[in-house]
């Protein structure tokens, strides 16, 4: 019956002192600096950027929100901003949903 089932030997046992050296991590960590260097070193300098236009917001400036409304700063508060998005018509936003400042003159030529 010894034909149908094999016989199972012990492996050697790994040398002693773990055999571990830098040059095993090297891949991980380059995997990691890679990502920093493409994904998150950019994604910080969006954000920076971003939050410095929200900062620089000022009575008169023309924006567009992160919904697409196209108007121009009437007020601003602490966090919310009132848009004119047409003639007689308002419309309070939160100030991080501005997305972009446009051109002067974008709003007129849109009315």
């Amino acid at each position: 019956m010894s034909f149908f089932v094999s016989d199972a030997f012990a492996q050697a046992a790994p040398p002693a002192g773990g055999g571990g050296s830098i040059w095993e991590l090297l891949p991980l960590v380059l995997v990691f600096l890679i990502l920093y260097l493409f994904f998150v070193r950019p994604q910080m300098k969006k954000q920076r950027e971003h939050k410095q236009m929200v900062e620089a917001l000022a009575k008169g400036d023309e924006v567009v929100t992160n919904g697409g409304l196209l108007g121009r700063v009437l007020e601003i508060g602490e966090n919310f901003v009132v848009l004119e998005v047409a003639k007689e018509i308002k419309v309070k936003v939160q100030r991080q949903s501005v997305s972009a400042t446009m051109p002067k003159g974008t709003y007129e030529k849109t009315l």
